[in-house]
């Protein structure tokens, strides 16, 4: 069965550091630790990966925690595709219809792409990459450092504030929600395996990408709307 969060109302934004740290976000709780993407079928993931949500009348924020010992990121061009690095990937289905849902992606560069799908891929969909979320934030902390195969590295942290108006003419539900409103959400960790190569990172050859994910789909396809878990604005 898709997961459920019970999404807390904040008397105050977050401020974005990506480090987590503002006292707001302990009204918070954690989510359940990332799984598989295709649940039990598979092994647990290598590392953990766990993520928590508020909201008020201007936005969803979210917060995501990574253990990583090789924090490493390429891509900094906005809309480039992000998931060829290591990132966090949000996806976003207000009216839960499994049609037009919103998807965001950032690495540890803190470089996003931002698409909409007014279907899935599977019927034809094609990613709006024009489509921005305009006044996002989003803020990436790092828990050693980056790029430097000479550490061992804890890991790193990503905080993220979506307007509502941005997604208010598409999402099908009133924008900010009521309290008691439930929305489609689920998150996605793309996750590759590297080695040093005169002293740079680069991805194992052949191996394909790990992909671990909140609320499992069964799976390995994150397209599919219909399983995705529960938010619920309380």
């Amino acid at each position: 069965m898709p997961l459920h969060y019970a999404c807390p109302r904040t008397p105050s934004s977050p401020s974005l550091s990506g480090h987590i740290d503002d006292p707001v976000w302990d009204l918070a709780p954690w989510s359940a630790d990332f799984v598989d993407i295709e649940g039990d079928l598979k092994p647990k993931p290598r590392f953990r990966t766990r993520a928590k949500m508020l909201w008020d009348e201007t936005a969803l924020y979210i917060a995501a925690e990574m253990e990583e010992p090789d924090v490493w990121g390429t891509l900094t061009e906005r809309d480039s595709v992000i998931f060829q690095d290591n990132d966090f990937e949000v996806f976003l289905d207000p009216d839960g219809d499994a049609k037009s849902y919103f998807e965001l992606e950032v690495n540890a560069l803190n470089t996003v792409w931002d698409l909409y799908l007014s279907v899935p891929y599977r019927d034809g969909g094609q990613a709006d990459n024009a489509w921005c979320i305009a006044g996002l934030r989003t803020a990436v902390g790092i828990r050693g450092s980056l790029n430097d195969p000479s550490t061992v590295d804890e890991g790193w942290s990503l905080e993220i504030a979506i307007p509502w108006a941005a997604l208010a003419d598409r999402a099908g539900m009133p924008c900010p929600p009521a309290t008691g409103d439930g929305w489609r959400i689920n998150f996605s960790r793309v996750q590759w395996q590297v080695r040093v190569v005169e002293g740079r990172y680069e991805k194992v050859p052949g191996l394909p990408e790990d992909n671990w994910v909140w609320s499992p789909q069964g799976v390995v396809d994150m397209h599919q709307p219909e399983v995705w878990g529960f938010l619920e604005f309380k």
